[in-house]
């Protein structure tokens, strides 16, 4: 008699290019990252499953490195998988790694901080190659202004002003560990690295950013203390974030 066949945990990193998808959660009206995943892991294992997500990426919204997780009974290599997956999913989805992971991991509930990087791209004509993936800024903005303020939302704070409605979060507490500025030629990569970010939450730090950089905005200080989403810049356009790692103890 054959011993019965436990569930295996299976944990991936998913890079992907969010231009034609409604978001990372699977919903009625359009085509989204979860839904791809769940279709290619059925074609692979004959399973339907349920994909845990480390989080939700928004629609037009990149990832670099993504995680989620899901349960099997196939026997594939846990490193097979990620071949056996790519090869049923759209091209702007890849799967970079699959792993077998202790039964109690979750990608979301064991995940400790997040890192997102957000692209500009400066100067009077935008890029046809990289348009998808940045924020054009025909107009010149204070870089050196803009990092100084940065300052001020580093830490712990009640980040309520840069919430977008919709969110039904318990507490608009989070902490940001670090926002780095990288320039080079046209290019600025501000990335942030936290615990947690509320909805929309870098998309309007770099609005705001940006209308500070433009001589629109006060000083950050009185945005975070208002705790008022009216009181903080616009959100910035989602084809330039990219989560760019979930990180885990």
């Amino acid at each position: 008699m054959r011993p019965a066949m436990t569930m295996r945990n299976i944990k991936l990193t998913i890079s992907y290019k969010g231009t034609a998808y409604g978001g990372w959660q699977q919903q009625k009206n359009a085509r989204s990252i979860e839904e791809e995943l769940k279709k290619a892991i059925f074609k692979t294992t004959g399973e339907t499953v349920i994909v845990y997500g480390a989080g939700r990426t928004d629609a037009g919204v990149h990832a670099l490195a993504q995680t989620a997780n899901f349960r099997t009974d196939c026997r594939i290599p846990e490193e097979r998988i990620a071949y056996a997956l790519n090869a049923r999913l759209p091209h702007d989805i890849r799967v970079t790694e699959s792993v077998e992971v202790p039964d109690d991991f979750h990608s979301r509930y064991n995940a400790v901080g997040k890192i997102y990087a957000y692209h500009l791209y400066l100067g009077p004509i935008p890029s046809p190659f990289y348009d998808e993936y940045c924020w054009h800024m025909p107009r010149p903005i204070d870089l050196t202004l803009m990092e100084a303020q940065c300052a001020y939302l580093l830490g712990t704070h009640d980040f309520r002003s840069f919430m977008a409605s919709g969110s039904s979060v318990k507490t608009t507490v989070r902490r940001i560990e670090s926002i780095d500025f990288e320039r080079e030629g046209p290019w600025v990569t501000i990335t942030f690295k936290g615990n947690g970010f509320l909805y929309n939450m870098v998309r309007i730090m770099v609005g705001t950013l940006v209308e500070i950089g433009m001589g629109k905005k006060r000083d950050m200080v009185s945005i975070v203390a208002a705790r008022d989403r009216s009181c903080a810049g616009m959100t910035a356009p989602a084809k330039g974030l990219f989560l760019k790692q979930v990180l885990y103890k």
